[in-house]
């Protein structure tokens, strides 16, 4: 150690002990705070309030990135730890309960009850009152009949490639109990609903994996099938969970997701295979990866963590994703002409006609990456 750092040592040691103390003042705060929002989930339980409050948030984040500029600290600092700080309050809202929207309801029976998202929806059923029954797609008959017997909700929460025959294998249902879906695709499983069973059906599509700390500011895409008045009251429940929910028919809802999903999900399957056989270590590319390649290759590194089987069934659910997936390449051979020949101009129009399309929403996306870029270099 150099005399000059030897130096240095004491002052440091004094100014480093000021900073643990005032992160322990901190770590007060935070628990103090959460504290409190124990108190508003228990307020917004009794109420039958949402845990999540838009209007609430933005007005919140707006006046304190006001409050941090007058102090002279950086707001996009201050917004960050208070979107980390409402993340957390979000899960522990949840664990308060929820208002049960339906409360003559008889039991709310989940079919693959033991699945990831299956028990994600048996757990937040639970949390809001319900009596819950699990089955699995594999018991016996007469265990499954007995369960539904007196159900006011029947969730089926199964592969994509078990759901038609899984419903078709159900027993009755009691008239009026609300028959629901999760599956991503719809039209073959609405169709089926309708036809197996004559009371309220619903299909749902949450939009999100099932490990997820809260439902709040997470979608669930609601197809109506029959009887719409007899299943409101779900979609309110699912409200209160702090979901955003979106109301679309089977059809459109199908086509969405072979955009969002399906050519998404197979695109990064062959980046990963092409990636794979470039024969370059993958801590070279780490090494060498700026901020957004990173956060590339995480988003596609993810993907081959997971089950390899659900992906073929998301990618291969849809008839018309192989329809779709042959217009990507065909308008992929169209852009790699354009590197063949050289035309920059052409390349330059298309260009711009894309950014058209974007809108607006391309200079909102490009603010948006900056934070994702800057948390994905602050974790390197």
């Amino acid at each position: 150690m150099t005399e000059g750092n030897a130096g240095a040592d004491q002052p440091l040691a004094a100014l480093r002990a000021q900073i643990d103390d005032v992160d322990s003042q901190i770590l007060d705060l935070l628990a103090r705070r959460l504290e409190l929002v124990g108190e508003i989930g228990e307020v917004k339980g009794r109420h039958a309030l949402p845990i999540y409050a838009p209007d609430r948030e933005a007005a919140m984040i707006s006046a304190k990135r006001a409050l941090a500029a007058e102090r002279g600290l950086s707001p996009d600092l201050v917004e960050d730890v208070l979107r980390r700080c409402m993340r957390e309050s979000y899960t522990h809202e949840k664990n308060m309960g929820f208002t049960r929207q339906a409360p003559d309801l008889g039991p709310a029976v989940v079919v693959g009850g033991g699945g990831r998202m299956g028990s994600l929806f048996a757990r937040m059923l639970t949390l809001s009152g319900y009596d819950v029954r699990v089955v699995e797609r594999d018991d016996p008959p007469e265990q499954v009949a007995s369960s539904v017997r007196d159900a006011g909700l029947v969730v089926v929460s199964v592969p994509i490639h078990d759901t038609v025959a899984v419903l078709r294998s159900l027993p009755p249902l009691p008239p009026g109990c609300l028959l629901v879906d999760l599956t991503s695709t719809k039209r073959a499983v609405m169709a089926t609903m309708l036809e197996v069973h004559p009371g309220p059906v619903l299909g749902l599509h949450p939009m999100f994996g099932p490990d997820v700390d809260s439902l709040a500011k997470q979608v669930v895409a609601v197809v109506p099938g029959r009887d719409e008045a007899a299943s409101r009251w779900l979609v309110e429940q699912i409200r209160l969970w702090g979901a955003r929910v979106h109301e679309l028919p089977a059809e459109t809802h199908d086509e969405l997701m072979g955009l969002i999903q399906a050519l998404r999900h197979f695109s990064t399957f062959v980046y990963g295979w092409h990636l794979a056989h470039e024969d370059h270590d993958l801590d070279e590319l780490l090494a060498l990866s700026s901020p957004i390649y990173r956060l590339e290759l995480v988003m596609v590194g993810r993907l081959f963590a997971q089950d390899a089987e659900l992906y073929y069934d998301i990618i291969t659910a849809s008839p018309d994703v192989v329809a779709l997936i042959q217009r990507y390449l065909t308008r992929y051979a169209q852009a790699f002409e354009l590197l063949l020949r050289g035309d920059r101009e052409e390349f330059v129009a298309r260009f711009r006609e894309i950014g058209d399309w974007f809108g607006d929403h391309a200079e909102t996306f490009l603010a948006e990456s900056r934070g994702l870029l800057a948390h994905a270099d602050a974790t390197r």
